[in-house]
């Protein structure tokens, strides 16, 4: 088996110059780790999984102070309290608005999905106490934990450089006073290979300060009408992963949900659960609007096998198309001030979901 990401590679090779292919053949953690690791590339499109990584990180950190090569002593134990492993993942670079299902039974459920044949949970629950089954932890006698810890630690480590990056990316686009210029360094971070996280926020700024500049009327009566802008409101992080809608506008009560184009069944998994109240997409993609909504029917007539009821619950849910292509056409068609608005909300938003200090403007 391959190992996906190369400074896995030579941190096994380090460890174990003459094993670290069969030690990684045999440990479906460090396959996992391997797996979840996917977000040090400036081209992923996968979330971060913080939270499971820190969660087996919080374990293995203590353990290996404590148990390093003493299965025997490591079998008597009944794993380290909650409140300990919590606290210890929230002090971590990223880690200080993380929840804690991933302890409680996360991980164990995506860990057996990878892995159908295991036998034993990855994690032990014991009341309120927590370890990592000794299965996981030995391989061919050696004991995999201080690998694991330098893996996760240098993974960390990556992130937070290609998170500064950015900022720092950020931080050079405020000083620009070329607002072409400024427009062509968002528009090149709108791209089909951006980050989740980062899409998402960028596609967000851009919406918010477009339709700022679009005026509705409102009001309970002919006299009291009243012209008011459109405000989008974005209502949640990113990577909570509770369900949430994207963004709501206001006065009209507009849905947003931002995602991508190659999985249409979480489309409609997106209109159930708000009980197939209109959503408008916000797809990271190039393709036109237009194909992706005639993709999307297509699949909805698939699903309906020509029962009317499905067909107009989920045509009847989708407000509207948004691309990439729309994006960029919005970005390049505001005002200068609208482009100082997009830069300062992505540097906002980018480090409150980021968990990153802010940094002081020079």
């Amino acid at each position: 088996m391959n190992i996906v990401e190369e400074f896995i590679k030579e941190i096994l090779y380090e460890d174990y110059p003459l094993e670290y292919q069969v030690i990684y053949d045999n440990s479906m953690l460090l396959q996992y780790l391997d797996k979840k690791m996917k977000a040090v590339h400036g081209n992923s499109k996968t979330r971060r999984s913080l939270a499971n990584i820190y969660a087996i990180y919080s374990i293995l950190y203590f353990y290996q102070n404590d148990f390093f090569n003493q299965p025997d002593t490591y079998r008597e134990f009944s794993g380290y309290e909650f409140m300990r492993l919590f606290h210890f993942c929230r002090e971590l670079y990223g880690g200080s608005k993380l929840q804690n299902h991933a302890l409680n039974s996360r991980i164990n459920g995506e860990f057996k999905n990878k892995f159908p044949d295991i036998i034993n949970d990855l994690i032990i629950a014991n009341h309120g106490k927590y370890l990592i089954h000794i299965d996981y932890l030995y391989i061919n006698n050696h004991d995999i934990s201080k690998t694991c810890c330098r893996i996760i630690e240098k993974y960390i480590e990556l992130i937070m450089a290609k998170d500064h990056d950015l900022i720092n990316t950020l931080q050079k686009m405020k000083k620009l006073t070329d607002y072409t210029d400024k427009k062509k360094h968002i528009g090149d971070l709108l791209t089909e290979d951006a980050e989740a996280r980062i899409f998402e926020i960028i596609s967000y700024a851009i919406l918010k300060n477009h339709y700022s500049n679009i005026k509705v009327y409102f009001g309970y009566n002919l006299d009291a009408i009243k012209e008011e802008k459109l405000q989008l409101f974005k209502t949640g992080r990113t990577n909570a992963n509770d369900g949430g809608i994207d963004f709501v506008m206001r006065p009209v009560g507009r849905f947003f949900q931002v995602t991508e184009v190659n999985n249409y069944d979480k489309y409609l998994l997106d209109i159930d659960k708000v009980m197939h109240f209109p959503i408008t997409f916000v797809i990271k993609s190039l393709s036109s609007k237009e194909h992706v909504l005639e993709e999307l029917n297509n699949y909805i007539d698939k699903r309906a096998n020509g029962m009317r009821v499905i067909e107009n619950r989920y045509r009847t849910a989708i407000e509207e198309i948004i691309t990439i292509n729309e994006l960029q056409k919005w970005l390049y068609d505001l005002a200068d001030k609208d482009i100082d608005g997009i830069i300062r909300d992505i540097d906002i938003y980018y480090k409150l979901e980021m968990n990153v200090d802010a940094l002081e403007d020079k």
